[in-house]
Parts: C-alpha cells; sequence; structure tokens
C-alpha cells in the first residue's frame, strides 16, 4: 500500500484533548486550522462572565449553545436576544457580538480562524 493511499480521508479530534486559549469570549478550544481542505475551523467555547464586545471584518460564525443559565443572552449588534440550550445563532462579519453569562458553545467559523480578524470598539 503507498503513502498516498494509506492515509486517511478523515479527522476526529478529542476536544478533551485539546488545550484550550484565552479569546474575547473566555476560552476556546479549537480544531481543523492544520486540516488543508476543510474550509473552517470549529471551537468548543467556555464562554466568561466578562465577555468582550468584537467583530470581525471576514469570519461568519455560527454558534451553537450546548449549555447556559436561564438568563443567558446574546448581544447581537444592539440588540440582546434571549438564549437556550438547542439556540443557533449565525454571525456574519461585522456584526458586534458578546455572550452575555456564563455558557458553552460550538462555534464553527467560516474561514478558519485567523486571530487578526478580532476587532474591537
Amino acid at each position: 500500500m503507498t503513502e498516498t493511499s494509506a492515509k486517511k480521508k478523515y479527522q476526529i479530534v478529542d476536544f478533551a484533548s485539546v488545550p484550550g486559549v484565552p479569546c474575547p469570549c473566555g476560552t476556546a478550544k479549537r480544531a481543523f486550522a492544520d486540516v488543508e481542505d476543510y474550509p473552517a475551523t470549529i471551537h468548543v467555547t467556555d464562554i466568561a462572565d466578562d465577555a468582550r464586545v468584537h467583530y470581525h471584518k471576514h469570519h461568519t460564525e455560527t454558534y451553537y449553545i450546548l449549555e447556559c443559565g436561564p438568563d443567558a443572552q446574546m448581544q447581537l449588534d444592539d440588540e440582546r436576544v434571549s438564549i437556550h440550550p438547542g439556540v443557533c445563532i449565525l454571525i456574519p462579519p461585522y456584526v458586534r457580538h458578546r455572550a452575555i453569562g456564563q455558557m458553552k458553545i460550538i462555534n464553527i467559523v467560516f474561514p478558519k480562524f485567523d486571530p487578526e480578524d478580532e476587532h474591537f470598539d
């Protein structure tokens, strides 16, 4: 079997083994940044109480709420929206946003996450 044919066509990530990194929202564990043929990154993020309002010029983010308190909200531009587990929010470029309250989310970022695309007013 050649090296090319032996190469796996799939990727598996165990988020329990992915180190968390600080982000404006709290702590993010990011996966698939090194997969050349995949156009996004997947993040599991623990949102802190002091999440900062920010926006992206290039990234589109999709938040899927896994866990949150009963009073959790998202600030999307000038609006606050109540959320609960199971809610999914599409956040296109230039929408200023932050999570309000502690929560755990899956964040799918297109194109791949780049820390240079985090902007603050």
